[in-house]
């Protein structure tokens, strides 16, 4: 009986052929990841709101990210008919140029869809949108201002403008 068990430890990989022993195998272990340690004081609280102990708030290194300033010559105007049309918006984007999408072409269903995308394109990369019209959308990486003073303005100092 005791071998009919040794031979299922050994099929089952818990002992080794020649000594029959049944302890299990040694694992090497894996370094951990280091963490600074924060201790976050709070000295406007009263003492008698703060917790007992100093709370302590682990952060992991943040890694650098070294983006070159992207050169704006020209912005992208893209007449999508599908959504499947949604990925040459995002390689645009993503690239640091402006978008202008005009949606008119688009049935409501997937006009929805790709505002949705548009706005979380655009939230990802800290970037903006701005509904030019009903149907026409303007997407601006971060570091592209667009000023509503021009455009009012303009209106103000209209030759059409009779009042």
């Amino acid at each position: 009986m005791a071998n009919a068990f040794r031979k299922a430890a050994n099929f089952l990989g818990l002992v080794d052929d020649e000594d029959g022993d049944l302890t299990p195998p040694v694992v090497e272990e894996v370094p951990r990841r280091s963490f600074r340690r924060e201790v976050v004081a709070d000295s406007e609280t009263p003492s008698y709101l703060r917790p007992a102990s100093t709370p302590v708030r682990l952060t992991t290194p943040a890694p650098e990210v070294v983006r070159e300033p992207a050169v704006i010559d020209r912005i992208i105007t893209l007449h999508p008919r599908m959504y499947s049309e949604a990925r040459t918006i995002g390689e645009h984007y993503r690239s640091g140029q402006p978008v202008i999408m005009n949606l008119s072409d688009m049935e409501e269903s997937e006009r929805k869809r790709i505002i949705d995308f548009a706005s979380g394109l655009v939230f990802g990369h800290f970037g903006q949108i701005e509904r030019v019209t009903s149907k026409v959308f303007l997407l601006t990486p971060p570091n592209v201002m667009v000023s509503n003073e021009d455009k009012t303005a303009a209106a103000q100092a209209s030759f059409f403008n009779q009042s």
